[in-house]
Protein backbone atom coordinates (compact mmCIF):
# COMPACT_ATOMS: atom_id res chain seq x y z
CA UNK A 1 0.00 0.00 0.00
CA UNK A 2 2.84 2.40 0.88
CA UNK A 3 4.54 1.61 -2.43
CA UNK A 4 1.28 2.32 -4.31
CA UNK A 5 0.90 5.67 -2.57
CA UNK A 6 4.47 6.56 -3.42
CA UNK A 7 3.92 5.66 -7.07
CA UNK A 8 0.74 7.76 -7.21
CA UNK A 9 2.56 10.74 -5.69
CA UNK A 10 5.34 10.37 -8.24
CA UNK A 11 2.84 10.29 -11.10
CA UNK A 12 1.07 13.38 -9.73
CA UNK A 13 4.39 15.20 -9.47
CA UNK A 14 5.23 14.38 -13.08
CA UNK A 15 1.81 15.53 -14.25
CA UNK A 16 2.02 18.72 -12.20
CA UNK A 17 5.35 19.45 -13.85
CA UNK A 18 4.26 19.03 -17.47
CA UNK A 19 0.86 20.61 -16.84
CA UNK A 20 2.41 23.72 -15.33
CA UNK A 21 4.75 23.99 -18.31
CA UNK A 22 1.82 23.69 -20.72
CA UNK A 23 -0.19 26.28 -18.79
CA UNK A 24 2.75 28.68 -19.03
CA UNK A 25 2.83 28.41 -22.84
CA UNK A 26 -0.92 28.50 -23.60
CA UNK A 27 -1.40 32.25 -22.85
CA UNK A 28 1.62 33.21 -24.96
CA UNK A 29 0.20 31.28 -27.90
CA UNK A 30 -3.30 32.77 -27.49
CA UNK A 31 -1.84 36.29 -27.32
CA UNK A 32 -0.16 35.79 -30.70
CA UNK A 33 -3.31 34.27 -32.19
CA UNK A 34 -5.30 37.27 -30.94
CA UNK A 35 -2.91 39.67 -32.65
CA UNK A 36 -2.94 37.73 -35.93
CA UNK A 37 -6.73 37.42 -36.12
CA UNK A 38 -7.45 40.90 -34.72
CA UNK A 39 -10.09 39.51 -32.41
CA UNK A 40 -11.61 41.96 -29.92
CA UNK A 41 -11.57 39.68 -26.87
CA UNK A 42 -11.14 36.13 -25.64
CA UNK A 43 -11.37 34.45 -22.24
CA UNK A 44 -9.98 30.99 -21.51
CA UNK A 45 -10.10 28.62 -18.56
CA UNK A 46 -8.60 25.21 -17.89
CA UNK A 47 -9.57 22.96 -15.02
CA UNK A 48 -7.73 20.00 -13.52
CA UNK A 49 -9.66 17.68 -11.21
CA UNK A 50 -12.52 20.16 -11.26
CA UNK A 51 -10.45 23.14 -10.09
CA UNK A 52 -9.52 26.10 -12.27
CA UNK A 53 -5.75 26.02 -12.87
CA UNK A 54 -5.61 28.67 -15.60
CA UNK A 55 -7.99 31.57 -16.17
CA UNK A 56 -7.00 34.43 -18.45
CA UNK A 57 -8.63 37.18 -20.48
CA UNK A 58 -7.18 38.83 -23.59
CA UNK A 59 -8.15 41.98 -25.45
CA UNK A 60 -11.17 44.15 -24.80
CA UNK A 61 -14.76 43.67 -23.75
CA UNK A 62 -16.01 46.20 -26.30
CA UNK A 63 -14.50 47.99 -29.29
CA UNK A 64 -16.90 50.82 -28.62
CA UNK A 65 -15.59 51.59 -25.12
CA UNK A 66 -12.16 49.94 -25.10
CA UNK A 67 -12.95 48.36 -21.73
CA UNK A 68 -10.33 45.79 -20.77
CA UNK A 69 -11.61 42.22 -20.71
CA UNK A 70 -11.29 40.33 -17.41
CA UNK A 71 -11.90 36.70 -16.41
CA UNK A 72 -15.04 37.85 -14.58
CA UNK A 73 -16.75 39.11 -17.71
CA UNK A 74 -19.75 37.09 -18.87
CA UNK A 75 -20.28 35.94 -22.45
CA UNK A 76 -23.27 34.56 -24.32
CA UNK A 77 -22.50 30.84 -24.49
CA UNK A 78 -25.44 29.95 -26.74
CA UNK A 79 -25.77 26.21 -27.35
CA UNK A 80 -23.79 25.31 -24.24
CA UNK A 81 -27.26 25.91 -22.79
CA UNK A 82 -28.35 22.55 -24.16
CA UNK A 83 -25.98 20.76 -21.78
CA UNK A 84 -27.56 22.50 -18.80
CA UNK A 85 -30.98 21.47 -20.09
CA UNK A 86 -29.83 17.87 -20.49
CA UNK A 87 -28.45 17.90 -16.95
CA UNK A 88 -31.78 19.23 -15.66
CA UNK A 89 -33.67 16.43 -17.43
CA UNK A 90 -31.28 13.85 -15.99
CA UNK A 91 -31.79 15.27 -12.50
CA UNK A 92 -35.54 14.90 -12.88
CA UNK A 93 -35.05 11.35 -14.09
CA UNK A 94 -32.93 10.58 -11.03
CA UNK A 95 -35.77 11.86 -8.86
CA UNK A 96 -38.23 9.56 -10.66
CA UNK A 97 -40.25 12.47 -12.05
CA UNK A 98 -39.83 11.51 -15.70
CA UNK A 99 -38.29 8.91 -18.00
CA UNK A 100 -36.20 9.43 -21.13
CA UNK A 101 -38.67 7.16 -22.94
CA UNK A 102 -41.56 9.49 -22.12
CA UNK A 103 -43.14 11.24 -25.14
CA UNK A 104 -43.10 15.02 -24.99
CA UNK A 105 -46.89 15.05 -25.34
CA UNK A 106 -47.18 13.47 -21.89
CA UNK A 107 -46.18 16.86 -20.44
CA UNK A 108 -46.91 19.51 -23.09
CA UNK A 109 -50.28 19.97 -24.80
CA UNK A 110 -51.06 21.41 -28.23
CA UNK A 111 -48.23 19.69 -30.09
CA UNK A 112 -48.50 18.14 -33.53
CA UNK A 113 -49.14 14.40 -32.97
CA UNK A 114 -45.71 13.47 -34.37
CA UNK A 115 -44.01 16.10 -32.18
CA UNK A 116 -45.98 14.86 -29.19
CA UNK A 117 -44.72 11.33 -29.89
CA UNK A 118 -41.06 12.38 -29.82
CA UNK A 119 -39.38 10.98 -26.72
CA UNK A 120 -37.25 13.05 -24.37
CA UNK A 121 -34.24 11.00 -25.45
CA UNK A 122 -34.89 11.84 -29.10
CA UNK A 123 -35.18 15.53 -28.25
CA UNK A 124 -31.94 15.43 -26.21
CA UNK A 125 -30.02 13.62 -28.96
CA UNK A 126 -31.30 15.74 -31.87
CA UNK A 127 -33.00 12.77 -33.48
CA UNK A 128 -36.63 13.94 -33.16
CA UNK A 129 -36.73 15.36 -36.70
CA UNK A 130 -37.95 18.77 -35.50
CA UNK A 131 -37.28 21.95 -37.44
CA UNK A 132 -34.07 23.71 -36.45
CA UNK A 133 -35.18 27.31 -35.84
CA UNK A 134 -38.72 27.66 -37.16
CA UNK A 135 -40.10 28.92 -40.43
CA UNK A 136 -38.91 32.45 -39.61
CA UNK A 137 -35.40 32.27 -38.13
CA UNK A 138 -34.89 36.03 -38.19
CA UNK A 139 -33.92 36.00 -34.50
CA UNK A 140 -30.49 34.80 -35.57
CA UNK A 141 -30.07 37.82 -37.86
CA UNK A 142 -31.26 40.29 -35.18
CA UNK A 143 -34.31 40.92 -37.36
CA UNK A 144 -36.81 39.89 -34.68
CA UNK A 145 -36.85 38.93 -30.99
CA UNK A 146 -36.32 35.33 -29.95
CA UNK A 147 -39.51 33.29 -29.76
CA UNK A 148 -41.76 33.59 -26.75
CA UNK A 149 -43.78 30.58 -25.57
CA UNK A 150 -46.72 31.35 -27.85
CA UNK A 151 -44.41 31.58 -30.89
CA UNK A 152 -42.69 28.33 -29.98
CA UNK A 153 -45.96 26.49 -29.42
CA UNK A 154 -47.23 27.62 -32.83
CA UNK A 155 -44.14 26.13 -34.47
CA UNK A 156 -44.48 22.92 -32.45
CA UNK A 157 -48.02 22.50 -33.70
CA UNK A 158 -46.53 21.79 -37.15
CA UNK A 159 -45.22 18.40 -38.24
CA UNK A 160 -41.53 17.50 -37.87
CA UNK A 161 -39.35 18.05 -40.92
CA UNK A 162 -38.20 14.42 -41.10
CA UNK A 163 -39.23 11.22 -39.35
CA UNK A 164 -37.82 10.65 -35.88
CA UNK A 165 -34.75 8.46 -35.37
CA UNK A 166 -33.65 8.58 -39.01
CA UNK A 167 -30.52 10.73 -38.51
CA UNK A 168 -28.96 13.44 -36.39
CA UNK A 169 -30.71 16.72 -37.12
CA UNK A 170 -29.88 19.66 -34.88
CA UNK A 171 -32.88 21.52 -33.47
CA UNK A 172 -33.07 24.51 -31.16
CA UNK A 173 -36.83 23.99 -31.11
CA UNK A 174 -36.33 20.51 -29.65
CA UNK A 175 -34.55 22.00 -26.67
CA UNK A 176 -37.13 24.76 -26.40
CA UNK A 177 -39.67 21.94 -26.06
CA UNK A 178 -37.52 20.32 -23.36
CA UNK A 179 -37.65 23.63 -21.51
CA UNK A 180 -41.46 23.43 -21.58
CA UNK A 181 -41.27 19.85 -20.29
CA UNK A 182 -39.11 20.95 -17.35
CA UNK A 183 -41.57 23.71 -16.50
CA UNK A 184 -44.52 21.30 -16.67
CA UNK A 185 -42.83 18.73 -14.42
CA UNK A 186 -41.46 21.16 -11.82
CA UNK A 187 -44.10 23.89 -11.76
CA UNK A 188 -41.25 26.42 -11.91
CA UNK A 189 -39.91 28.55 -14.72
CA UNK A 190 -37.06 26.92 -16.60
CA UNK A 191 -34.55 29.48 -15.34
CA UNK A 192 -35.68 29.21 -11.73
CA UNK A 193 -35.40 25.43 -11.70
CA UNK A 194 -31.93 25.30 -13.27
CA UNK A 195 -30.71 28.04 -10.93
CA UNK A 196 -32.11 26.32 -7.84
CA UNK A 197 -31.20 22.74 -8.72
CA UNK A 198 -27.86 23.14 -10.53
CA UNK A 199 -26.28 26.59 -10.37
CA UNK A 200 -26.68 27.56 -6.71
CA UNK A 201 -25.84 24.19 -5.10
CA UNK A 202 -22.62 23.99 -7.09
CA UNK A 203 -21.56 27.62 -6.60
CA UNK A 204 -21.84 28.45 -10.29
CA UNK A 205 -22.56 32.05 -9.44
CA UNK A 206 -21.19 33.42 -12.72
CA UNK A 207 -23.69 31.52 -14.86
CA UNK A 208 -27.20 32.79 -15.64
CA UNK A 209 -29.87 31.04 -17.78
CA UNK A 210 -30.73 34.15 -19.82
CA UNK A 211 -30.60 37.92 -20.01
CA UNK A 212 -30.98 40.36 -18.38
CA UNK A 213 -28.12 40.07 -15.92
CA UNK A 214 -28.16 41.56 -12.42
CA UNK A 215 -27.10 45.21 -12.34
CA UNK A 216 -23.35 45.69 -12.26
CA UNK A 217 -22.48 42.30 -13.77
CA UNK A 218 -19.53 42.66 -16.19
CA UNK A 219 -20.73 41.62 -19.63
CA UNK A 220 -18.94 41.65 -22.96
CA UNK A 221 -20.23 43.43 -26.02
CA UNK A 222 -20.41 41.25 -29.11
CA UNK A 223 -19.01 42.04 -32.53
CA UNK A 224 -19.75 40.97 -36.08
CA UNK A 225 -17.32 40.08 -38.86
CA UNK A 226 -15.15 42.75 -40.49
CA UNK A 227 -16.54 41.92 -43.91
CA UNK A 228 -18.46 43.24 -45.76
CA UNK A 229 -18.37 46.59 -43.89
CA UNK A 230 -14.61 46.67 -43.39
CA UNK A 231 -15.19 47.13 -39.66
CA UNK A 232 -16.76 45.04 -36.95
CA UNK A 233 -20.36 46.09 -36.29
CA UNK A 234 -21.34 46.13 -32.62
CA UNK A 235 -23.73 43.24 -31.92
CA UNK A 236 -24.61 43.71 -28.24
CA UNK A 237 -25.77 40.16 -27.55
CA UNK A 238 -27.85 41.28 -24.58
CA UNK A 239 -31.20 40.24 -26.03
CA UNK A 240 -33.24 37.72 -23.99
CA UNK A 241 -33.97 34.39 -25.66
CA UNK A 242 -37.34 33.84 -23.95
CA UNK A 243 -38.73 30.36 -24.68
CA UNK A 244 -35.45 29.28 -26.29
CA UNK A 245 -33.31 29.86 -23.20
CA UNK A 246 -33.10 26.08 -22.79
CA UNK A 247 -31.44 25.92 -26.20
CA UNK A 248 -29.32 29.06 -26.38
CA UNK A 249 -29.92 31.55 -23.55
CA UNK A 250 -27.09 31.03 -21.06
CA UNK A 251 -24.50 33.61 -20.04
CA UNK A 252 -21.28 32.63 -18.25
CA UNK A 253 -17.66 33.30 -17.42
CA UNK A 254 -15.08 30.90 -18.79
CA UNK A 255 -13.99 29.64 -15.37
CA UNK A 256 -17.44 28.74 -14.12
CA UNK A 257 -18.43 27.20 -17.45
CA UNK A 258 -15.32 24.99 -17.43
CA UNK A 259 -16.10 23.92 -13.86
CA UNK A 260 -19.65 22.90 -14.78
CA UNK A 261 -18.57 20.83 -17.76
CA UNK A 262 -15.75 19.22 -15.78
CA UNK A 263 -18.36 18.10 -13.24
CA UNK A 264 -20.10 16.07 -15.97
CA UNK A 265 -17.10 13.80 -16.44
CA UNK A 266 -18.21 10.36 -15.21
CA UNK A 267 -14.98 10.27 -13.17
CA UNK A 268 -15.53 13.67 -11.51
CA UNK A 269 -15.43 13.63 -7.71
CA UNK A 270 -18.21 16.23 -7.40
CA UNK A 271 -21.18 16.63 -9.75
CA UNK A 272 -24.87 17.56 -9.87
CA UNK A 273 -25.50 14.11 -11.40
CA UNK A 274 -24.81 10.51 -10.52
CA UNK A 275 -22.02 8.73 -12.44
CA UNK A 276 -24.69 6.68 -14.22
CA UNK A 277 -26.46 9.79 -15.50
CA UNK A 278 -23.15 11.29 -16.60
CA UNK A 279 -22.28 8.15 -18.52
CA UNK A 280 -25.68 8.24 -20.22
CA UNK A 281 -25.22 11.90 -21.19
CA UNK A 282 -21.71 11.51 -22.58
CA UNK A 283 -22.19 8.20 -24.39
CA UNK A 284 -22.46 8.38 -28.20
CA UNK A 285 -26.02 8.34 -29.51
CA UNK A 286 -25.54 9.52 -33.09
CA UNK A 287 -22.68 10.24 -35.46
CA UNK A 288 -23.01 13.54 -37.27
CA UNK A 289 -23.50 13.09 -41.04
CA UNK A 290 -21.91 15.09 -43.83
CA UNK A 291 -18.98 16.41 -41.78
CA UNK A 292 -15.24 16.33 -42.47
CA UNK A 293 -14.25 15.45 -38.89
CA UNK A 294 -15.66 12.49 -36.99
CA UNK A 295 -18.06 13.98 -34.47
CA UNK A 296 -20.71 12.29 -32.35
CA UNK A 297 -23.51 13.50 -30.11
CA UNK A 298 -24.79 12.15 -26.80
CA UNK A 299 -27.55 13.70 -24.72
CA UNK A 300 -26.91 17.42 -24.84
CA UNK A 301 -23.16 16.98 -25.46
CA UNK A 302 -20.88 16.69 -28.48
CA UNK A 303 -18.09 14.14 -28.74
CA UNK A 304 -14.92 14.07 -30.83
CA UNK A 305 -11.13 13.76 -30.66
CA UNK A 306 -8.03 15.93 -30.80
CA UNK A 307 -5.23 13.61 -31.79
CA UNK A 308 -5.77 10.49 -29.73
CA UNK A 309 -7.50 12.33 -26.85
CA UNK A 310 -11.27 11.89 -26.74
CA UNK A 311 -13.37 14.76 -25.48
CA UNK A 312 -16.99 15.64 -24.81
CA UNK A 313 -18.38 19.12 -24.47
CA UNK A 314 -20.28 21.63 -26.57
CA UNK A 315 -19.92 24.71 -28.70
CA UNK A 316 -21.95 27.87 -28.79
CA UNK A 317 -22.71 30.35 -31.57
CA UNK A 318 -24.57 33.54 -30.74
CA UNK A 319 -24.72 36.63 -32.94
CA UNK A 320 -22.24 38.20 -30.54
CA UNK A 321 -19.56 35.50 -30.29
CA UNK A 322 -18.43 31.89 -30.51
CA UNK A 323 -17.47 29.56 -27.66
CA UNK A 324 -16.27 25.99 -27.10
CA UNK A 325 -15.72 23.72 -24.09
CA UNK A 326 -13.93 20.35 -24.18
CA UNK A 327 -13.63 17.86 -21.31
CA UNK A 328 -10.73 15.47 -21.90
CA UNK A 329 -11.78 11.98 -20.94
CA UNK A 330 -9.48 10.05 -18.63
CA UNK A 331 -7.26 13.03 -17.79
CA UNK A 332 -9.34 15.20 -15.41
CA UNK A 333 -8.90 18.20 -17.73
CA UNK A 334 -11.40 20.66 -19.21
CA UNK A 335 -10.71 23.53 -21.63
CA UNK A 336 -13.04 26.48 -22.26
CA UNK A 337 -12.60 29.27 -24.83
CA UNK A 338 -15.05 32.19 -25.12
CA UNK A 339 -14.86 34.95 -27.74
CA UNK A 340 -16.88 38.11 -28.32
CA UNK A 341 -16.94 38.14 -32.13
CA UNK A 342 -18.98 36.00 -34.51
CA UNK A 343 -15.78 34.89 -36.26
CA UNK A 344 -13.91 34.13 -33.04
CA UNK A 345 -12.08 30.82 -33.64
CA UNK A 346 -13.11 29.32 -30.30
CA UNK A 347 -13.25 25.70 -31.47
CA UNK A 348 -9.89 25.94 -33.22
CA UNK A 349 -8.23 27.57 -30.20
CA UNK A 350 -9.71 25.03 -27.80
CA UNK A 351 -8.34 22.23 -29.98
CA UNK A 352 -5.00 24.05 -30.13
CA UNK A 353 -4.85 24.22 -26.34
CA UNK A 354 -5.55 20.49 -26.16
CA UNK A 355 -2.76 19.93 -28.71
CA UNK A 356 -0.37 21.90 -26.47
CA UNK A 357 -1.40 19.85 -23.43
CA UNK A 358 -0.84 16.63 -25.38
CA UNK A 359 2.64 17.70 -26.47
CA UNK A 360 3.77 18.57 -22.97
CA UNK A 361 2.37 15.31 -21.61
CA UNK A 362 4.45 13.45 -24.19
CA UNK A 363 7.64 15.55 -23.95
CA UNK A 364 7.68 16.70 -20.33
CA UNK A 365 8.67 19.99 -18.72
CA UNK A 366 11.92 21.88 -19.18
CA UNK A 367 15.03 20.83 -17.27
CA UNK A 368 17.91 22.93 -15.96
CA UNK A 369 19.71 22.14 -19.21
CA UNK A 370 16.95 23.38 -21.53
CA UNK A 371 15.25 26.10 -19.44
CA UNK A 372 17.07 29.12 -20.89
CA UNK A 373 16.04 28.18 -24.43
CA UNK A 374 12.66 29.87 -24.25
CA UNK A 375 10.61 32.85 -25.31
CA UNK A 376 9.35 34.43 -28.51
CA UNK A 377 11.86 35.43 -31.17
CA UNK A 378 11.44 37.42 -34.37
CA UNK A 379 13.07 37.69 -37.78
CA UNK A 380 12.00 39.36 -41.00
CA UNK A 381 10.57 36.04 -42.15
CA UNK A 382 8.76 34.58 -39.20
CA UNK A 383 8.07 34.38 -35.47
CA UNK A 384 9.40 31.44 -33.49
CA UNK A 385 8.64 30.29 -29.97
CA UNK A 386 11.40 28.34 -28.27
CA UNK A 387 9.59 25.81 -26.10
CA UNK A 388 11.92 23.86 -23.79
CA UNK A 389 10.92 20.30 -22.93
CA UNK A 390 12.65 17.55 -20.99
CA UNK A 391 14.91 16.28 -23.77
CA UNK A 392 15.40 19.35 -25.95
CA UNK A 393 13.81 22.48 -27.35
CA UNK A 394 10.89 22.70 -29.77
CA UNK A 395 10.85 25.56 -32.29
CA UNK A 396 7.14 26.32 -32.42
CA UNK A 397 5.25 28.50 -34.88
CA UNK A 398 2.68 30.48 -32.85
CA UNK A 399 0.87 31.47 -36.05
CA UNK A 400 -0.32 27.88 -36.47
CA UNK A 401 -3.46 26.45 -34.89
CA UNK A 402 -1.31 23.48 -33.81
CA UNK A 403 1.89 25.38 -33.01
CA UNK A 404 3.95 22.35 -31.94
CA UNK A 405 3.07 20.12 -34.89
CA UNK A 406 6.18 19.14 -36.88
CA UNK A 407 8.24 21.64 -34.89
CA UNK A 408 11.98 21.63 -35.44
CA UNK A 409 13.92 20.33 -32.44
CA UNK A 410 17.13 21.60 -30.88
CA UNK A 411 19.46 19.33 -28.95
CA UNK A 412 21.25 21.34 -26.24
CA UNK A 413 24.95 20.44 -26.03
CA UNK A 414 26.22 23.19 -23.74
CA UNK A 415 25.09 26.22 -21.72
CA UNK A 416 24.37 28.26 -24.84
CA UNK A 417 25.10 25.77 -27.61
CA UNK A 418 23.16 23.16 -29.50
CA UNK A 419 22.23 21.95 -32.94
CA UNK A 420 19.02 21.35 -34.88
CA UNK A 421 18.61 17.60 -34.54
CA UNK A 422 15.31 17.43 -36.40
CA UNK A 423 13.76 19.71 -39.02
CA UNK A 424 11.93 19.56 -42.32
CA UNK A 425 13.71 18.96 -45.60
CA UNK A 426 13.57 22.64 -46.55
CA UNK A 427 14.72 23.73 -43.09
CA UNK A 428 18.09 23.75 -41.27
CA UNK A 429 18.34 20.15 -40.12
CA UNK A 430 21.76 19.40 -38.63
CA UNK A 431 22.87 23.03 -38.41
CA UNK A 432 24.02 24.91 -35.32
CA UNK A 433 21.95 26.69 -32.66
CA UNK A 434 23.17 29.19 -30.07
CA UNK A 435 22.05 31.72 -27.49
CA UNK A 436 23.74 35.12 -27.29
CA UNK A 437 23.60 37.07 -24.05
CA UNK A 438 23.83 40.77 -23.24
CA UNK A 439 26.16 42.37 -20.72
CA UNK A 440 23.82 41.43 -17.87
CA UNK A 441 23.75 37.78 -18.83
CA UNK A 442 20.22 37.78 -20.26
CA UNK A 443 19.58 36.02 -23.55
CA UNK A 444 19.33 38.76 -26.20
CA UNK A 445 19.55 36.80 -29.46
CA UNK A 446 19.02 33.31 -30.79
CA UNK A 447 21.00 31.99 -33.74
CA UNK A 448 19.48 29.15 -35.76
CA UNK A 449 21.64 28.02 -38.65
CA UNK A 450 23.02 31.29 -39.97
CA UNK A 451 20.05 33.48 -39.00
CA UNK A 452 19.64 35.78 -35.99
CA UNK A 453 16.32 36.03 -34.18
CA UNK A 454 15.61 39.00 -31.90
CA UNK A 455 13.24 39.98 -29.16
CA UNK A 456 10.17 41.84 -30.41
CA UNK A 457 11.36 45.29 -29.31
CA UNK A 458 14.77 44.75 -30.92
CA UNK A 459 13.11 43.51 -34.09
CA UNK A 460 10.98 46.64 -34.25
CA UNK A 461 14.10 48.81 -33.95
CA UNK A 462 15.86 46.82 -36.68
CA UNK A 463 12.91 47.11 -39.05
CA UNK A 464 12.62 50.87 -38.52
CA UNK A 465 16.33 51.33 -39.24
CA UNK A 466 16.43 48.97 -42.20
CA UNK A 467 13.14 50.01 -43.76
CA UNK A 468 12.54 53.68 -42.84
CA UNK A 469 9.36 55.35 -43.99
Amino acid sequence: LTADRGLNRARETIMASWLKAALDYVPAWIEHQMALTEQPGCAIAITHKGKVVLERAFGIASERTGEKLTPRHRFRIASHSKTFTAAAIMLLREDGRLSLDDPAGLYVEGLHPDVAAATLEQLLSHSSGLIRDGGDAGQWQNERPFLDEADLRRDLAAAPVIAASTRFKYSNHAFGLLGLVIEAVTGETYGDFVTRAILKPHRLTEITPDMPLPAGTPFVTGHGRKLPLGRRPIVPGDNPTHALAAATGFVASAGHLARFFASLDPAAASSPLTPSSRRDMTRRQWSLPHMADATDYGLGVSRSKVGDWSWFGHGGAFQSGLSTTMVIEGRDLAVCVLTNAIDGPAAEWAAGIVHILQTFEQRGAATARTRDWSGRWWSLWHTADLVPVADGVLVADPALLRPLDHAAEIAVTGRDKGFVRLAGGYDIHGEGAALRRDGKGAVAEVVLGGSRLLREAAMKRFLKRRFPD
